[in-house]
């Protein structure tokens, strides 16, 4: 029986501001939409699970690989002007967090999740300011705990990230599931830490993985039986 869920920020709870990121891209002189690069998305982060690649990067130096890898694959070439803004939304994200977008369905899902009794437990490879973050977009009060990697000096997927957030929100392995966007990241990361884990793949680009798979917080929230 599951009674605590961790879940990843990025990808999961919150998503990137594409239409912030067009319009930094616009003003060096690149036209495309933030519904073009969010369609982009699940391709370009697919191309990122790579072991060798995310065993020899970290969250930090893998976040201007994803942005240039969802410009690709909306068929924009990284160039001079594209790494001149890439640099400017580097610098929002280092303050602000550019993963600020909440989806609609994420404060039902939340509150299905606490009306089944479930533990809701972020967990997620971050850049410090998650916490305030969460403050801002007004999120913390749907979790139990949030755990950021970059305070916690240690980042998914290393099974002692996973320790951590259990010890310290007094989880059990055999009744805790973790939902996460990336199998390289997440789902191997929490099986190393004896965990179960889910896949979030809504654009279905994962069938290949050995894994549960869901395709929305609706679809998610039903597995978990809310």
């Amino acid at each position: 029986m599951i009674e605590t869920v961790f879940l990843d920020a990025g990808g999961v709870l919150i998503h990137p501001n594409f239409d912030r990121v067009a319009h930094t891209l616009a003003q060096h002189g690149v036209n495309t939409s933030g519904g073009e690069l969010s369609r982009a998305e699940p391709l370009a982060k697919r191309d990122l699970e790579d072991p060798a690649f995310i065993k020899s990067s970290d969250d930090d130096s893998r976040g201007l690989v994803y942005f240039a890898a969802v410009l690709r694959r909306a068929g924009i070439p990284v160039d001079d002007h594209v790494r001149a803004a890439l640099r400017e939304l580097r610098d929002y994200h280092g303050a602000n967090n550019l993963w600020e977008s909440v989806p609609g369905d994420l404060r039902p899902f939340l509150d299905r999740l606490r009306s089944r009794g479930l533990r809701r437990v972020v967990v997620s490879n971050a850049n410090g300011t998650l916490h305030a973050h969460f403050e801002r977009l007004g999120l913390t009060p749907y979790f139990d705990a949030i755990f950021d990697s970059h305070v916690e000096k240690v980042e998914k997927p290393d099974p002692r990230f996973f320790e951590i957030a259990l010890d310290r929100s007094a989880s059990r392995k055999e009744t805790t599931v973790h939902v996460g966007d990336f199998y390289e990241i997440d789902v191997v990361g929490a099986r190393r830490a004896g965990l179960e884990a889910i896949l979030l793949d809504p654009a279905n680009v994962n069938t290949d993985r050995d894994c549960v798979r869901v395709r929305s917080l609706d679809e998610l929230a039903t597995h978990f039986g809310a």
